[in-house]
C-alpha cells in the first residue's frame, strides 16, 4: 500500500467534506442532474477517445497508485552481483534453478540459461520494456483525459443551469434549483480533476518511471552477466543507476562490510 497516494486522496477529499460541513448542510451541495452531467458525461466523452479495452484496463492500471510498489534498485544490484559471481564460479548454466524474485531478472536469466546471443536477449528484453511503458502510458492518458475533460463538463453543467436560470426569471421558485446546476457542476468537475484524476495520472508517471528504471538496470545486470563481466566492475556499474545519496551510502555499507 502507498500510503502517500492514500493520505493524499484522503487528505485532499476530507478538507474539501470538512469546509463543506463547517459552512452548513451538507446536503445542498449534492445535486444528481449535477453529478450525472460530470460524472457520467466525463465517463461517455472520455470512452469517445479510447477503444473499450483501453478505457477499463486504465482503471486495473491506476491500482499501481496505491498498491504498486517499486523494488528498492539496491536489493536488485544485490541480487545481480550474486548471480554474476554465481555464473563466473560456474558458467551461465550455473543460474539454472536459482530463486529470483523479480520476474523480468528470472526472464533473462532464463534466456542466459537457454544459450540465446545477447543481441537476442536485450532485444527481447527491450521490447518488453517498451511494452510495458506503452501499457502505462495508456492508463496516464486516460486519466489525463478525465482531469481535462471534468472541469469541461463542469462548464457544460454551469451554462445549462444559467440558461433554465434566466428562462425562469419570472419564476423565482426555480431560479435557485437552475443556479446550483450551475454552479455545482463546476464544482464536481473541478474535484474529479484536481483531487483525484490528475494526481493519479502524475502517480502512475512517477511508477512508470521507477519501472523504467529499474528494468533498465536488469537489462545491464543481465548483459554484464553475458559479457563475463567482474561483479566488481559491474556492481559499479550498476550503481550508477542510483542517486547520488543512495550510492555513497551502499559505498559506505560496503566499506564498512569490508
Amino acid at each position: 500500500m502507498d500510503l502517500a497516494t492514500l493520505i493524499g486522496l484522503l487528505g485532499a477529499l476530507g478538507i474539501i467534506i470538512a469546509a463543506i460541513f463547517v459552512g452548513g448542510s451538507a446536503i445542498i451541495f449534492v445535486n444528481i442532474p449535477s453529478i450525472l452531467i460530470v460524472c457520467g458525461g466525463t465517463l461517455f466523452a472520455v470512452l469517445m477517445k479510447f477503444p473499450v479495452g483501453h478505457f477499463f484496463a486504465a482503471f486495473r492500471i491506476a491500482t499501481k497508485a496505491f498498491f504498486n510498489k517499486a523494488e528498492d534498485p539496491r536489493k536488485l544490484i544485490t541480487e545481480g552481483v550474486a548471480l554474476a559471481n554465481i555464473a563466473r564460479k560456474e558458467g551461465v548454466l550455473g543460474l539454472e534453478g536459482q530463486e529470483i524474485e523479480n520476474p523480468f531478472l528470472q526472464r533473462g536469466i532464463q534466456l542466459c540459461v537457454d544459450g540465446h546471443e545477447p543481441e537476442f536477449v536485450r532485444s527481447m528484453l527491450g521490447k518488453d520494456i517498451n511494452m510495458t511503458i506503452d501499457r502505462h502510458e495508456r492508463g496516464q492518458a486516460i486519466f489525463r483525459a478525465i482531469g481535462d475533460v471534468a472541469p469541461a463538463m463542469g462548464m457544460i453543467g454551469t451554462l445549462i443551469g444559467l440558461v433554465q436560470m434566466l428562462s425562469a426569471m419570472d419564476d423565482p421558485k426555480k431560479i435557485g434549483p437552475a443556479m446550483a446546476i450551475a454552479l455545482l457542476t463546476t464544482l464536481y468537475g473541478a474535484i474529479i480533476a484536481n483531487a483525484f484524476a490528475l494526481p493519479i495520472a502524475d502517480k502512475l508517471a512517477h511508477r512508470s518511471q521507477e519501472e523504467r528504471l529499474n528494468k533498465a538496470l536488469i537489462l545491464e545486470t543481465i548483459g554484464s552477466i553475458q559479457e563475463g563481466l567482474n561483479p566488481r566492475v559491474m556492481e559499479e556499474l550498476l550503481k550508477t543507476y542510483l542517486p547520488a545519496s543512495q550510492r555513497e551510502e551502499a559505498d559506505g555499507e560496503q566499506a564498512h562490510a569490508a
